[in-house]
């Protein structure tokens, strides 16, 4: 995968400090001292008891620890970050007690993301233990989306076998494990989110294609209204925020990936065959699809990728290796500002 040998070295560049926060498995150490030894973050920090990461250590043939522990249970900031956590739950009128609040951050990956909130790390990996529904607890809860945007989302990096006729070798596909069934103006906040997360992985001018079964107006259907109606917001805000971004549907795939299509069917497309980001009208698409391209196409699927948030955290799958844990570290390290 040539596009994660890229990453790796924008992520050296980047200098930030990374919470891998399930000291409690042993990929997660093995994962922590690679990624200091590749120089892909400048710290890592692994949420653990001394108990879970000697245990973790040793399952994992680990004798010299390249990275930080921190027993989240011993901090000496945890009714600091209580008190914090009640103040963030108040803004949302969602109060929360204090000794709720303790329990919550007791919790590691709320834990970290706490710590990701204050700045104390610059991007969060966790989930290999973990399930995605708990990831996203902790990031809604603390974390928070980031300004403009009103929905967290996720997308896959698909590292392509072959070129896509339009010339590229990796397209972001979105949303494809988060967002079941979003209206038009959350399409727009998952169009903007996967743009952010294309310019600091990739950093090419995103080039964004609203998905449906019908290219501008072949068909009309209320499920093609809210493309073509997400489109529109999307022209009209990147316009507003004055971002370099190209931006066309509705789109059939072949319209939004064929330039000879897009000639026929979308003369004048401003995408013109060439997109490298494709929006999916829902979470059944966009899944179906990530996994379409991977299976018979032979195209690497990276991610998910989380997306939209304040600050850079990302999910792992629980069947994943060591070196999957790296990958993602790298990912999320671009994330961060």
């Amino acid at each position: 995968m040539a596009i994660m040998e890229k990453i790796f070295e924008k992520a050296k560049a980047k200098n930030k400090k990374l919470v891998l926060a399930e000291g409690n498995d042993p990929r997660v150490v093995i994962a922590a001292n690679k990624i200091m030894e590749k120089g892909i973050a400048k710290s890592v920090t692994v949420i653990g008891t001394e108990d879970e990461i000697s245990k973790s250590c040793k399952e994992a043939g680990i004798t010299e620890r390249k990275f930080i522990c921190y027993d989240h249970l011993k901090s000496p900031k945890m009714d600091e970050y209580a008190k914090l956590l009640q103040a963030y739950r108040a803004e949302k009128k969602k109060d929360i007690t204090f000794d709720k609040a303790v329990e919550t951050l007791k919790q590691r990956i709320f834990f970290g993301a706490m710590l990701l909130r204050v700045g104390e790390v610059d991007a969060l990996v966790a989930g290999s233990i973990a399930s995605t529904a708990d990831m996203l607890r902790a990031a809604f809860m603390i974390v928070g989306t980031a300004p403009g945007i009103k929905s967290a989302s996720s997308c896959f990096l698909m590292d392509l076998a072959h070129p896509s006729p339009g010339g590229e070798s990796t397209l972001l596909y979105s949303d494809c494990a988060v967002v079941p069934d979003p209206d038009s103006a959350t399409l727009v906040d998952i169009a903007l989110a996967t743009a952010k997360t294309h310019v600091a992985l990739i950093g090419t001018t995103p080039k964004i294609a609203f998905l449906s079964f019908s290219t501008k107006g072949s068909a009309e259907h209320a499920l093609i209204d809210k493309v073509r109606n997400a489109t529109e917001m999307t022209k009209k805000k990147i316009a507003e925020l004055k971002l370099d971004y190209i931006v066309d549907g509705e789109l059939q795939a072949d319209a939004a990936l064929v330039p000879k299509v897009a000639a026929s069917k979308a003369p004048g497309s401003p995408v013109g065959g060439n997109a490298n980001i494709l929006i999916f009208p829902d979470l059944n698409v966009g899944n179906i699809c990530y996994k379409i391209t991977q299976r018979l196409a032979g195209a690497a699927a990276i991610g998910p990728v989380l997306q939209g948030l304040a600050k850079p955290m990302s999910d792992l799958s629980r069947g994943c290796s060591a070196d999957d844990i790296v990958g993602t570290a790298a990912l999320v390290i671009c994330q961060a500002h």
